[in-house]
This record gives C-alpha cells, sequence and structure tokens, in this order.
C-alpha cells in the first residue's frame, strides 16, 4: 500500500463523512465570507469536498512521478473520483441546489464511459487515455462543486452565479467528451450485426 494508494483509501473514506455533514440540519448558523452565506456543516463538507479533490490530483502526480502505479490504484482512483463527485451532485440535487437532469446526464455519461472502457480495456488490453475535453469536464465539475457548497464565495459579492455557469461548463463538456470517447471507441461494437 503505497503513498498513492492510501491517498486513494483517505479519500473513499472521505465521502461518507461529506454525506454525513451534509445531512446535519443547519443549527448552528451560518458562515459569512466574500459575499458567500453558507451553513456550518454545510462549509465544513465543503471543506471535505475540497481536500478529498486535493487527493485526488495528489495520488495521480505522486504515482507518476515515484512510479507507484498498480493494478489497485489504476481502478480504485478513478472509482474513488466518480463515487466522491456523484455523491456531491446527489446531495445538492437533494438540498435543490443544482438541476436533477443536469446530474443524470453527467451520472450517464460517467456509467457509460466507464462501460466502454472496460470493454477496450477486456478486448485490446489498453486503457483509453483521458482527453483534454473529459479533463475539462473533470476540472469544472470539481469546482462547481466547491462554488455550489461554498455559495459562490468571492463570486458572491458581484452577483456572479460561477456555481451554475461551471455547472453548464461541466455538462457541454461532458456530453462533448462521451461523444468523443465513443467515437474514437466505436471499433469495439464493430462486430454488432
Amino acid at each position: 500500500m503505497n503513498i498513492a494508494n492510501k491517498l486513494t483509501v483517505a479519500r473513499m473514506f472521505l465521502i461518507p463523512v461529506f454525506i454525513i455533514l451534509m445531512y446535519i440540519p443547519n443549527q448552528f448558523g451560518n458562515i459569512d465570507v466574500l459575499g458567500a452565506n453558507i451553513p456550518v456543516f454545510q462549509f465544513i463538507a465543503g471543506l471535505v469536498f475540497t481536500i478529498a479533490s486535493i487527493t485526488d490530483y495528489l495520488d495521480g502526480y505522486l504515482a507518476r512521478k515515484h512510479n507507484l502505479i498498480t493494478s489497485f490504484g489504476e481502478f480504485f482512483d478513478p472509482m474513488a473520483d466518480k463515487l466522491l463527485v456523484i455523491a456531491a451532485l446527489i446531495m445538492l440535487v437533494q438540498a435543490n441546489t443544482v438541476p436533477g437532469w443536469v446530474v443524470v446526464i453527467i451520472v450517464s455519461r460517467e456509467l457509460l464511459v466507464t462501460g466502454l472502457r472496460v470493454l477496450l480495456a477486456t478486448q485490446s488490453g489498453k486503457v483509453m487515455a483521458a482527453a483534454w475535453p473529459g479533463k475539462i469536464k473533470t476540472f469544472t465539475q470539481m469546482f462547481a462543486i466547491i462554488f455550489y457548497l461554498f455559495d459562490d464565495i468571492g463570486f458572491a459579492l458581484f452577483n456572479i452565479p460561477i456555481s451554475t455557469i461551471l455547472i453548464y461548463v461541466c455538462l457541454i463538456f461532458t456530453v462533448y467528451s462521451g461523444a468523443e470517447y465513443f467515437y474514437k471507441g466505436r471499433h469495439v461494437f464493430a462486430d454488432t450485426q
């Protein structure tokens, strides 16, 4: 269990912590900072999500830099990322913050692309690397969630709904990158009659 894999496991353990924090009723007031008005436990949940998101970057960076790539990491790192994001999006839908239809499209794309990657790996032994549209999707998705959790902190001073802007940019790249994955992997379905 190397450091990269430990960070992945830590991220997985942070998911239920995040969910529990989002469920705690707001009995302790709000935090007012940089134009944002954030319930105390949502603020703490936002910190947990941010820390978990940073571990996503760190474990990949450390695995590549120190050649710590393992089968465990190759499987659980992307799974931990998807579980974290899906949990956050579902909690935000429950809080009536993010439209449910947006989350359905994002989650559907994740499931379809994951299935395609498994099929490609099974048939050819190769893993389809993430392209730039997928990386932009991930970046905007993470930051949209962070800004939703922190009530558009900083941008709220100027009445800019940055979280909403980012989630719709994410949605565009979600659809585009999903279509791109299926176009590049279309040979998998060549034997379909």
